[in-house]
């Protein structure tokens, strides 16, 4: 897996339907244990709402969990899970809380009334998307900072961190897509003298 689109933070909106008040939760989560205590933490925050309904998608969507919490069958959880679906979000939790206002929305309003929460959450969130990326340590002479400052923003780099000392040290953060090309770069433009040395794997929204 080179990238996935997850959301950047956690959100919540909220709308109301023929009185009945929907709020719209959502969460980036890394796992089923994060997203199930995302969700236990929501109803007992809203332990007094009428439903809470959940659904989340985990591991590039291989995991798949939703829950309708006491609404008909297949007008509440599917609804919200569709959402997360369309959007291609996965690592993401989202719970939409309802206050029952006394009129009944019936099948059609129920879904479409998820759906939105479900929207309304992920809109609220923003939606990104995460490549893998490296990070990469550099070390070199003073001598060819100059050289190394004038290739990096070939490859989209993003600086962690510097330590101008005995050496200039680099820590910067790339595509994985990049790196044998730079590895082969650094090392033709260096004579062999610096060697990038890949320090970590992520996926970040920010190269």
């Amino acid at each position: 897996m080179e990238e996935f689109r997850t959301i950047l933070e956690c959100a919540q909106d909220e709308f109301t339907e023929r009185k009945s008040r929907f709020i719209g939760h959502v969460s980036p989560v890394k796992d089923e244990e994060e997203a199930l205590a995302f969700v236990a933490g929501i109803k007992q925050k809203y332990w007094d709402a009428t439903h809470n309904v959940h659904a989340y998608i985990l591991q590039n969507g291989m995991l798949k969990r939703y829950s309708d919490d006491g609404e008909p069958q297949g007008t509440a959880g599917i609804p919200v899970l569709d959402v997360l679906q369309k959007e291609k979000v996965t690592d993401v939790a989202v719970v939409v809380t309802r206050y029952f206002g006394g009129i009944l929305l019936g099948a059609g309003g129920l879904v479409r009334a998820y759906s939105h929460g479900a929207k309304l959450a992920l809109d609220a969130a923003g939606i990104v998307t995460k490549r893998l990326c490296y990070v990469i340590k550099l070390e070199f002479d003073y001598a060819m900072y100059g050289k190394i400052s004038y290739i990096l923003p070939q490859y989209q780099t993003l600086t962690l961190g510097s330590d101008f000392g005995a050496a200039v040290v680099l820590r910067v953060m790339m595509q994985a897509c990049h790196y044998d090309r730079f590895v082969k770069d650094v090392t033709e433009l260096s004579g062999g003298t610096i060697v990038p040395k890949l320090e970590e794997e992520v996926f970040s929204e920010k190269c």
